[in-house]
């Protein structure tokens, strides 16, 4: 039987460089990031996604307002976010956000949610982040009952209590898909298996198959507490041009630019060119020809057993032009190479 996975994109809309480079504003990334979707679609790719950042080096705050102008201009794509994050958010308000993106798609959004990987959003929105571990937990409960699409009664500690409420707009399906994304710990797995939700995995470093316990967790879990059998995907950062000189060439400036400056901020050591080349040749950045990130990628997903692949091809400051052809590549030659490679398998 031929394997089904789910082969998308995902975008931070990292602020950008032009051809002199200039740094490119917040309001034109974001008109970027649309054209990237539009082509994206055009080009076979399953799904775009966007994560939510509230920092000078992102420029989506918001992703369901930029992936509601994708979805204007598209027909097939399956648009979602990569995450939302949950903790300093209502999940109301985001169900109800993503039930109107849901609409004007006619059916094609979808949520990933997550406790995320920055914190700039808890003080900006009055959140102690000494709640951090409380106010995911219980939202991610509400969450889950919400998208059931019926009446809800719940009570807890980081927001006021429902009682029979029935939240609008509903959609035409029943039930919006909600993953829920994790960087990696026990516990996170569990929570997911328990409220029935698919999984997705951070992987952004390291040998991908370390992460083979946790999907094995995540389907223990879901056996032992009975709910359900949901599909695990994963998440990792990646760039595709014609050739693998090419692609690391293009590549690692941006590469280097974005984790020395991430890397500043959490103790980080500069990343060498050494190291990335490692993580190209034995970790998780999936750089070269579009033969070579299909052949990892196909390896990837048939050894981890895993049902969705996301490559996070926006990297730090690299120009739009690259972004695009990067896209261009993965929907025209590396997904059909992965499922002619998965048949192969089968």
């Amino acid at each position: 039987m031929t394997r089904t996975v789910a082969l998308g994109l995902d975008t931070f809309g990292d602020i950008t460089m032009d051809a002199l480079g200039a740094q490119v504003s917040h309001a034109q990334v974001i008109r970027d990031v649309v054209e990237q979707g539009v082509l994206a679609d055009r080009v076979g790719v399953d799904a775009f996604n966007i994560g939510e950042h509230h920092r000078p080096d992102f420029a989506v705050s918001t992703p369901e307002m930029v992936l509601a102008g994708i979805a204007a201009r598209t027909s097939r794509i399956r648009l979602g976010s990569a995450v939302t994050v949950l903790s300093s958010d209502d999940p109301v308000r985001v169900f109800q956000r993503f039930a109107t993106l849901d609409a004007i798609s006619n059916g094609r959004a979808q949520i990933t949610v997550g406790r995320g990987s920055f914190t700039e959003s808890f003080p900006l929105f009055g959140f102690d982040l000494g709640d951090y571990g409380p106010l995911f937990e219980e939202k991610l409960e509400l969450l889950a009952e919400i998208r059931h699409e019926r009446e809800v009664t719940w009570s807890g500690t980081v927001r006021a209590s429902l009682s029979r409420q029935r939240i609008y707009p509903t959609t035409d399906s029943g039930s919006l898909p909600i993953w829920v994304g994790v960087g990696g710990s026990p516990e996170s797995v569990v929570r997911a298996a328990r409220h029935g939700l698919p999984l997705i995995l951070a992987i952004i470093g390291g040998d991908p198959l370390r992460f083979t316990p946790y999907v094995e967790l995540f389907r223990r879990a879901t056996g032992e507490l009975g709910t359900g059998d949901h599909p695990v995907g994963v998440h990792s950062p990646g760039f595709i041009a014609e050739t693998d000189d090419a692609a690391r060439e293009l590549l690692y400036p941006h590469f280097k630019a974005n984790r020395d400056r991430i890397g500043r901020e959490r103790g980080w050591g500069p990343v060498t060119r050494d190291q990335y080349e490692a993580e190209i040749e034995a970790g998780s950045l999936y750089v070269g020809s579009p033969e070579t990130v299909a052949r990892k990628i196909a390896d990837t997903i048939s050894k981890l057993d895993v049902q969705r692949f996301d490559l996070k091809y926006s990297n730090g400051p690299m120009p739009h032009e690259h972004s695009l052809r990067c896209i261009e590549l993965y929907g025209t030659a590396v997904i059909p190479r992965v499922r002619e490679l998965l048949a192969q398998q089968a």
